[in-house]
């Protein structure tokens, strides 16, 4: 298992923080607002805390202050500022940045605070879909290119994720559901661990008011038959990251069909990168593949509300 990052090239800060190497270089021998140290090749590699510091920098950048008052704040002032405009500030890319720092100093309580100052003015979905979901993005081309650790990136995704337990056990304590509603059924094929989309898909589904059976990670394709024990016809969702790989994926959907979607009413409604390697030919029409969460919603939900 990797350890926790704690020393990083100017490229990694590059990436993290989005202010060019060669920017960082001149702030640095300007302002002397990083202190790199020097490898026996004289290459400059920067501490934990220099990250720390040059993400409060970039947010009070690109938040207005010029460089040169940033450089004469105070090592004490600039965090309490950064905080304040943090949770102050209406900018998606202001509250990514916030959210970056939190995981970076492994900080729930920054993290916390942010999402509720923005929660105070916005709803979940836009929370999400317009700030956790593109955090998400920057966090994965991060992690891949080895400007953060591993440990950095389950920290932020787990706290995420609680976010989305809390707006779920909410509207399931809340909603009142109707007998002859369709119900959901949302589950992650075996091996496929990226529960994310899927929870959010379930939250999706509840603040529409209908009823939905959530199973999460790795459920085989037998286990869902039991299902119909409980009731007669589902609409299964399922959101396809890595798994089925491409070669598994036709064979997987045509026993899927096969078993849960051929003698029924059911549908087997899909989500998620991997449905790009599906052949559309001959698809049956009792699985439907969506690219977005509108086109979703567009058919499931807004006919009915506007109806």
């Amino acid at each position: 298992m990797k350890k926790i990052k704690s020393t990083f090239s100017i490229k990694n800060l590059e990436n993290i923080s989005g202010i060019k190497a060669h920017t960082l270089r001149i702030w640095e021998k300007r302002y002397n607002l990083l202190e790199p140290e020097r490898t026996d090749t004289n290459i400059r590699r920067y501490s934990l805390e220099s990250l720390k510091t040059l993400l409060n920098v970039t947010l009070l950048y690109n938040h207005g202050f010029k460089i040169s008052k940033i450089a004469s704040l105070s090592s004490d002032e600039i965090p309490d500022l950064v905080r304040n405009i943090a949770l102050k500030s209406n900018s998606e890319q202001v509250s990514i940045n916030a959210f970056k720092l939190a995981m970076i100093n492994f900080d729930c309580d920054l993290f916390d605070n942010n999402y509720d100052e923005i929660l105070l003015h916005n709803n979940f979905e836009y929370v999400f879909m317009d700030i956790f979901m593109p955090l998400m993005k920057e966090l994965g081309i991060l992690w891949q290119t080895g400007a953060i650790s591993p440990s950095h990136e389950h920290f932020i995704t787990n706290l995420v994720k609680q976010k989305i337990h809390v707006q779920t056990e909410l509207l399931q304590r809340n909603n009142t559901f109707q007998d002859d509603q369709p119900i959901f059924a949302l589950f992650l094929p075996e091996n496929e661990i990226h529960e994310l989309g899927i929870l959010y898909l379930n939250y999706l589904i509840l603040s529409n008011g209908y009823r939905t059976i959530f199973l999460g990670q790795s459920i085989q394709t037998s286990s869902l038959e039991t299902l119909f024990t409980y009731n007669s016809t589902f609409n299964f969702v399922t959101y396809l990251t890595v798994e089925p790989n491409k070669d598994e994926i036709m064979p997987y959907l045509n026993e899927f069909h096969e078993k849960l979607l051929s003698k029924t009413d059911s549908k087997l409604i899909i989500f998620g990168p991997q449905q790009l390697e599906i052949k559309t030919d001959n698809l049956p029409d009792k699985i439907e593949l969506y690219r977005s969460v509108e086109s979703f919603m567009s058919n499931y939900f807004i006919q009915t509300i506007l109806s």
